[in-house]
């Protein structure tokens, strides 16, 4: 079933709560799947440098001494923040595939990566992850959520989502792909690869492939309806916004809002119940195979 949620602030005064509001709205669909729950944050940039989302189920283990080694062995050293089982390794640009590399060589998870993107994810409730993460204290100007109820793969963390397959771009997903094994090595010979067994990888790594390739994020969300089969409702996260789409028959509930401050998304108008301003917006049910995205 699962559910989905995605704020856009369009005013940077409000970017101080992102975290809150998303948290809000995240916990209220819990029911539609408890199994997991994670969220994307694009939130501070600094310029020149990208931040390295990884995650490690013996976080005091791996993140202990993580910098110095990192140092001596290839020369790079990152500034490391650590949260929870996560930890986001802030590197200069030009360091980032040999710190990636480093880092999946130590057996780490990388969760996602970017100027502004941040993705945790973990197994749990939305309120027991939001709070290990302390998601109601990040700013940012969007974020997209997802709590999960697994059926195409197991209850882990890397089944979670979001899914991020490029820098500063990630997808939640509501639904089932049922052509996603064909898509997966058609991007493997492309040399775009996934990790998981998840479904919602392979949707993330066709999206990323087409913007790579040249197309705007409305284009590669036109571009699933063509080549994705199934039924599914995304929402992709990018460095300056964020966009939805549903499949043309559309049976998974979907609802957006928009006011002069933002632009919501939800599976249930319920997840809105605390938005700031929700009683003047303007309410509507996404149309099926049209693309819907805002950007800063």
């Amino acid at each position: 079933m699962c559910g989905i949620v995605g704020l856009f602030l369009k005013k940077d005064d409000m970017r101080p709560q992102l975290g809150t509001l998303l948290s809000d709205m995240l916990i209220t669909m819990t029911d539609r799947g408890p199994d997991s729950a994670g969220v994307a944050i694009y939130g501070a940039e600094t310029p020149g440098q990208v931040k390295i989302t990884i995650q490690s189920d013996t976080p005091d283990v791996a993140y202990d001494g993580l910098v110095t080694a990192m140092a001596t062995e290839i020369g790079v050293t990152p500034d490391l923040r650590r949260v929870d089982t996560h930890a986001v390794l802030t590197v200069a640009e030009a360091d980032e595939p040999a710190a990636r590399d480093w880092v999946m060589a130590r057996g780490l998870r990388i969760m996602g990566a970017g100027h502004a993107m941040e993705i945790y994810k973990e197994v749990g409730l939305p309120a027991d992850v939001t709070e290990r993460f302390g998601l109601r204290a990040m700013g940012g100007s969007h974020g997209i959520g997802h709590t999960r109820m697994a059926t195409e793969s197991a209850v882990t963390t890397d089944g979670a989502h979001p899914f991020s397959t490029a820098d500063d771009q990630c997808l939640v997903h509501n639904g089932s792909l049922s052509n996603h094994n064909q898509m997966r090595r058609k991007l493997a010979r492309q040399g775009v690869h996934t990790t998981s067994e998840n479904d919602t990888e392979v949707g993330a790594a066709y999206i990323s492939a087409r913007i790579a390739g040249g197309d705007s994020l409305g284009e590669a969300l036109e571009g699933t309806l063509r080549d994705l089969d199934g039924f599914f409702t995304f929402v992709t996260g990018t460095r300056n916004g964020f966009g939805v789409v549903r499949d043309p028959i559309a049976c998974k509930p979907a609802v957006m809002a928009e006011t002069d401050d933002y632009v919501a998304f939800a599976s249930e108008y319920r997840a809105f119940a605390d938005l700031p301003g929700i009683e003047g917006a303007r309410v509507w049910e996404p149309e099926p195979a049209t693309v819907y995205f805002w950007e800063r």
